[in-house]
């Protein structure tokens, strides 16, 4: 293996930080030399490293004989577009070594990544016992970041209910159908994870040394939290499409019922009009000076009359 300076000139997009035997290899935006420094300094399978360049990989963990590679996707909200978005990480762990690679995207790796390398203690705490509990460590920060993510969908999900009994029908479908595909996007970023974190739960590795089963088990139990929250979202929300589509159909049918008053009410209106524009001499009251009066008090007796009719039997 290149030592350290060497190793940190041939990663153009990555950094090594090193405490005691341990080495964490961070590289964002993976490049053709970075992974070319892999395979010459690692025993990794060659379509593992053509993994870590691929951003379509769905998330799996593969076992060798001294070395694991995972893949793993976790939410990104994209505020343009209003939907969260999968970001990959791609994770090779040893003995003596993890290498994290991704885009660069994942804020709370990043920032992790910084504090061990900038504090002695917090490398102390996470590099100091063994590379899988630094592999606990990083996934624990990666799972608590998906919860702000899940929070604003829980307070969007409120508020979106508020909104279903509105009269502002078209916002509140444009808000429901936004907010289901965000609920939907998020179920499949997080349901492929829950095998692969439930893999590292219930088998041992002896080149990770430590029993780490309670660590991964809490993971893997904030996983499933976060799924089951998930569901109880879809299902609120598809309960609340539900709603909506039945006060819009009453409103509709609303309005279609007041339509359909006034065009009932209209169609003996009009039938007296048109017979009276016909000028026949021989209706009544057609000569009279008094006829223009006589005949709308008539239709006004019968739209009056016809209002009280619909009044009484609920229709108004």
């Amino acid at each position: 293996m290149a030592t350290l300076p060497q190793a940190q000139k041939r990663l153009p997009n990555g950094q090594i930080l090193t405490y005691g035997r341990l080495t964490w290899t961070n590289i964002e935006k993976p490049g053709p030399d970075d992974i070319a420094f892999l395979s010459d300094n690692y025993p990794f399978h060659p379509l593992d490293l053509e993994d870590c360049l691929s951003r379509i990989q769905r998330p799996k963990i593969d076992e060798y004989e001294d070395y694991l590679f995972l893949v793993l996707h976790f939410p990104v909200y994209n505020k343009t577009a209003r939907v969260t978005t999968p970001s990959q990480v791609a994770i090779f762990i040893g003995e003596d070594y993890l290498i994290t690679i991704h885009s660069g995207n994942l804020k709370t790796l990043v920032r992790f990544f910084k504090e061990c390398n900038a504090s002695e203690t917090t490398r102390q705490q996470n590099m100091g016992r063994s590379s899988g509990f630094l592999l606990y460590a990083v996934l624990d920060r990666l799972v608590d970041y998906c919860y702000p993510i899940l929070n604003k969908i829980g307070a969007n999900v409120e508020d979106v209910e508020d909104r279903v009994f509105s009269q502002d029908s078209r916002r509140t479908v444009q808000e429901l159908s936004v907010l289901r595909r965000d609920i939907i996007a998020y179920r499949r970023i997080i349901r492929p994870q829950i095998g692969v974190i439930a893999s590292l739960e219930q088998r041992e590795r002896p080149f990770l040394k430590e029993d780490l089963e309670a660590y991964f088990g809490d993971i893997a139990d904030h996983i499933g939290e976060i799924w089951d929250a998930l569901e109880d979202y879809k299902e609120v929300i598809d309960g609340l499409n539900d709603t909506n589509n039945t006060l819009t159909s009453y409103r509709i049918n609303d309005v279609m019922r007041i339509l359909t008053v006034i065009s009932v009410i209209m169609m003996p209106l009009t039938l007296i009009s048109g017979i009276y524009g016909m000028n026949l001499r021989w209706l009544p009251v057609a000569d009279s000076v008094y006829g223009f009066a006589a005949v709308v008090g008539f239709m006004l007796v019968i739209a009056g009359s016809m209002l009280l009719y619909f009044r009484r039997h609920g229709f108004l």
